[in-house]
């Protein structure tokens, strides 16, 4: 087991206790959004080692068989899939879509026979992989996530005084259908038919004179005036209506396919995804946006979002199985001495979120770890035990 030293991102939107809290990091007026803990070349965390410390991809790479595992190597090369990470969202973040694997490998290419920089902030593809995620909630954590039915859109839409709202009605009644939501969605987005900002606030203001005198939905409403007071005339503000609200409770999880159109709103949780930086993004956001190739990566059908139930392992620990290959995710509360047996053989990553719990290995590996602390455990160190007194977050590969 390899004690890791947790790189985080600086953005706009983070907050600038949550993470720090749980981490044991100083407190500043810098907003930290996220942690990350993975190999991703873009910012890898750091294995501590008798020798001194070393980027983990750099780790994994110098011996990947006893790192990653021969079933690892054989599927996904010499890299390891999946990415976590801790996400704090003080404030609504970009409307995105992460890309499926072949808009991601044909993205990449273009952009490196372009000769952008990898690190240009224009740049879209990062990486050859596509980005499915998954998200455990720590705190209350609001998002959106996926198209509504087109019909429940258009009811949205239909009380709304305003002539934007009008139009993307006319436009969701006559095709009640995904290619209405595209009509609807593009019709937003697209720089040719955008609205302007006087549109986006007329709709907004619509929005708010209809939370005063009883809005049918609320919610919906609320959405829309918080998006444009945090980003306004932005058209996403609008788009906002067409999605599908989520809220996750602690300990509830989501999962967001490549392709699928979502917003994190608020809140603190753990991202689990394929080891991936590719995100496309349409608005919401002082970030690179590239409209017409988030619309060329973007799945229009309507669908509720995909809660994960989680499966008991041996009465400790529940697991949230992701339909991908790359990744799963468990997360196991003990409050005894006993030895409680952890999932996974692979290379797994594991986060304390509370307590202090000791893991050991059939490799004669062990580590105490307390609030905030991470290790990376490889393929060869076997099997894992829990015992102590809070909770650890496992990343693996199923």
């Amino acid at each position: 087991m390899i004690r890791l030293a947790i790189p985080t991102q600086h953005y706009a939107w983070g907050s600038t206790t949550a993470i720090p809290d749980l981490l044991g990091l100083p407190v500043t007026t810098d907003p930290v959004a996220e942690a990350w803990m993975g190999a991703h070349p873009s910012a890898p965390s750091r294995a501590v080692t008798a020798e001194g410390e070393l980027g983990l991809d750099a780790l994994i790479a110098s011996d990947a068989a006893t790192h990653l595992g021969a079933d690892v190597v054989a599927r996904f090369g010499g890299g390891l899939p999946y990415l976590l990470k801790l996400i704090a969202a003080d404030s609504p973040l970009s409307l995105q879509v992460h890309p499926h694997l072949d808009g991601a490998r044909a993205g990449f290419a273009a952009e490196e026979a372009a000769g952008v920089p990898v690190d240009a902030p224009h740049r879209n593809y990062r990486d050859r992989n596509h980005k499915p995620e998954l998200v455990y909630a720590l705190t209350p954590f609001e998002a959106l996530c996926g198209f509504r039915a087109p019909r429940r859109a258009a009811e949205l839409l239909a009380g709304l005084d305003a002539p934007l709202a009008k139009q993307l009605h006319g436009v969701l009644a006559a095709q009640p259908s995904y290619e209405g939501i595209r009509a609807a969605f593009t019709q937003l987005l697209d720089p040719a038919t955008r609205p302007s900002p006087d549109e986006v606030r007329e709709v907004a203001a619509a929005c708010a004179a209809r939370l005063e005198i009883g809005s049918p939905s609320p919610r919906a409403d609320r959405t829309v005036v918080l998006l444009e007071q945090t980003y306004p005339g932005d058209p996403g503000v609008v788009t906002s209506l067409l999605l599908n609200p989520v809220t996750l409770q602690p300990g509830d999880a989501m999962f967001v396919p490549a392709g699928g159109v979502h917003a994190y709103l608020s809140g603190l949780a753990v991202e689990i995804m394929a080891s991936s930086d590719n995100v496309l993004r349409a608005g919401l956001t002082r970030k690179h946006v590239d409209v017409a190739e988030l619309l060329r990566n973007v799945d229009y059908v309507a669908a509720p979002p995909i809660r994960i139930a989680p499966e008991l392992f041996h009465g400790a620990t529940r697991v949230f199985y992701a339909p991908v290959d790359d990744f799963e995710l468990s997360v196991t509360t003990v409050d005894d001495d006993l030895d409680h047996p952890l999932p996974g053989r692979g290379p797994r990553i594991l986060l304390c979120l509370d307590g202090e719990i000791t893991i050991a290995s059939t490799g004669d590996g062990i580590e105490t770890l307390r609030r905030g602390e991470s290790v990376f455990v490889p393929a060869a160190d076997g099997v894992l035990t829990a015992r102590g007194r809070g909770t650890v977050v496992q990343a693996d590969v199923p």
